[in-house]
Order: structure tokens, then sequence, then C-alpha cells
């Protein structure tokens, strides 16, 4: 069963009655709805590289940076290097069925800018977030909340934090004062100032998560239950010449395996797929022989290294395959790493790629168990 706030109201539902629209447009249970809660949502890309107080996840000046680079201050599944890992037994029946069924979403490689990770120094004022009509528990942090929001800043695809468009709504907010990472779903600041949102996670980045993250089968503002922001791209850090994290990437929900997931993923959103297609939490390195001059930007030369060290997994449901950091709010631009459009990377087609780190499938039962 699952506590679903409805308001003020507390009711308990059926596990099997949780949906989450992905926030690419992927289903499934877990917390909210749509790419956030449980559904879809995506990605977010490390901070920057080395330590000190390089610039962050986000915009300039972001937290303390993880000595092994991106927005943590530990290791977990974003930064593991899988570059000496054997391939899996499963991987040409993985890889053959993507094919067999159309490629990644897109039908190539492309490339979506459309998420921010802002920067909250220390002194950033704080705003009350509340749960909107549909929020969901025990995955999403209890509500009413406080959090650092600057600002200048702008929800996923949005110029600003009214959530407009109908769309998944993003809001990460990296807080290097408190080492937290603040991720919404569905974010939206109303008039008087209050964000409201299906779902709220909040990441101690200097904690060392076990296996099942915040909880087997709980969700996070990624259907996969993962930190968006851990596993994006940003510019700044394709500019220093090294991404040292792996990717996020999503498929349409018909593409991956219904029902089950692997970790690193604690849970999945609505995957409809047969059994021998990529299940939720999957994670492809690139080959390490594919050819990285066929990659005409020096930026996507960049990013090709690090699918070949730290690979890729799967985190949502939806049709553009990779997510990279806006360049709205970072120091460097996309322009300057030769990426001035989404199709960069599209020469990478599934069978450039092998499976690696396959765990044990576990059934999807939306049951979120959160650990202490």
């Amino acid at each position: 069963m699952r506590l679903l706030l409805l308001g003020a109201l507390v009711l308990l539902l059926p596990a099997c009655n949780d949906t989450a629209a992905g926030a690419d447009g992927g289903t499934g249970g877990g917390t909210a709805t749509g790419g956030g809660a449980t559904g879809g949502g995506t990605a977010t890309g490390g901070g920057s590289t080395g330590g000190g107080n390089a610039t962050g996840g986000g915009a300039t000046g972001g937290g303390t940076a993880s000595s092994g680079g991106g927005v943590f201050l530990t290791s977990g599944p974003w930064n593991k290097d899988v570059s000496t890992l054997p391939v899996s037994a499963e991987s040409a029946t993985i890889i053959g069925q993507l094919t067999s069924m159309g490629g990644w979403g897109s039908n190539t490689f492309r490339t979506d800018d459309s998420i921010h990770v802002l920067d909250a120094p220390a002194g950033t004022p704080r705003v009350t977030v509340v749960g909107a009509s549909t929020y969901y528990l025990p995955d999403c942090e209890p509500m009413p909340s406080t959090m650092p929001l600057p600002t200048v800043g702008a929800t996923e695809g949005e110029t600003g934090y009214a959530c407009t468009g109908g769309g998944d709504c993003h809001l990460l907010v990296l807080s290097g004062s408190e080492n937290k990472l603040y991720e919404l779903y569905q974010g939206n600041q109303l008039a008087n100032g209050t964000v409201e949102t299906a779902c709220l996670v909040v990441w101690d980045l200097t904690k060392h998560y076990p296996d099942t993250l915040r909880g087997e089968q709980c969700t996070s503002t990624d259907a996969a239950g993962l930190p968006v922001s851990a596993f994006m791209v940003n510019a700044n850090e394709v500019f220093a010449g090294e991404v040292p994290h792996a990717l996020r990437f999503i498929l349409p929900n018909a593409r991956m395996q219904a029902g089950v997931y692997v970790h690193p993923a604690t849970h999945a959103g609505g995957p409809s797929g047969p059994a021998s297609a990529p299940p939720y939490g999957v994670r492809f390195r690139l080959k390490a022989s594919f050819d990285e001059t066929r990659l005409t930007a020096p930026g996507a030369r960049v990013i090709a290294k690090a699918l070949k060290k730290y690979g890729m997994v799967l985190s949502d449901g939806g049709n553009i395959p990779v997510t990279i950091q806006s360049d709205r709010f970072t120091t460097h631009k996309w322009s300057e790493v030769g990426i001035v459009d989404s199709t960069a990377l599209s020469v990478l087609t599934p069978a450039d790629f092998e499976v690696v780190d396959l765990g044990t499938r576990i059934p999807l039962t939306y049951d979120c168990v959160r650990n202490p």
C-alpha cells in the first residue's frame, strides 16, 4: 500500500493503482505522475570537475565538487568506472531486440537540452514547497518543506519558475553550502512565491547511498529512482575536457522490458516491451572499438570517452535518448565545444553499444520502502 497525499487528505491506495507518467512520456507507478516522481523525468549532469568550489552541476559557482567529479561528494552508480567490466551474456540479445524495435526513440541518438541545474550559493533565499493536488508518499519527501531558490532561474522547458506549458517542469537546485541536491517534478511557483510540486526529492551529497539508493521500489523525479542531476552532462565539464560520470538515457515504454528493473534503478515507469528488451536501470557502454573521429564536434568526442568509461543508464521513458543540461545558467556554452544542435551524437546506433553490469531483474511492485 502507498500513502497518497491529496491536499490535506491522506488516503490509502493499492500499490497497483499507483502510476506515473514519465518525464518524457513514460508512465509507471512509483510515486508521482509525470516525468518526475515516478514517471519519466530526466537527468542532470554532474557538477564541476575536480575539487574546490568549481562550477557546480548547474549555474556557475556550484557547490563543493566531488573528488571524483560530478555533483556528489561520494561514489555511486553515477561515477562507477565500467570500462573493464565483461560484456553481459545477454548483451547481444538486448541490443538486437532494441535494434529490431527501431532503435532509439527518435531513431537517431539525439540530445535534449531543456533541463537546467541551478546553483544556490550560501544565502540564497528559501521558499516554501507544498504538494500539488497529486503528491505521492513515501517516495517523495514529507510536505510542506522549504528549499533555496535562486532569484533568477527556470524549470524545465520554461523561461521562469512557472510551469505553464504542461510539461514535466523538472526543477533542479544544487546547494553546495548545504551539500544537498533538491529535485522537483512538475515544479511550479505560484504568485505568492510558494512552489508546488508533484514530488520533491532531497539528495544528501555527502551520503554513501546503498545499492537501493533511497529505497527499493522507490521512485524519484526520474522513473528509475535515480538523481537526475548526477547523470546529466553539462557544457562546463565538457569544456574542461572530461565528463566524470555516466549519462542518463531514455527509451519509449514499448522498447523497455515490462514489469521489472535492475540496479542501479530502484523503480520503473510504465515499460511495456518484451522480456528481451532493455530493462530500466540497464547500463549501455560504448564499445572501446568505436572510432571517436566519426564525431565531428570536439565536445561530442569528450562525451564519447565518458560513454566508454562510465556508460549510460536507462532512467526514464521518452523519445529523445540523451538529456544534456541546458547551458543557459552555466559558465561555458555548448557552442564553445561544437555542440550547436541536437544531432552531435546522432551517428551512434544501438549496435555501437554493449550491455555491462546487468544485475538481477527485480519485479516491479511500486511498494516503496524508504531507506533510513
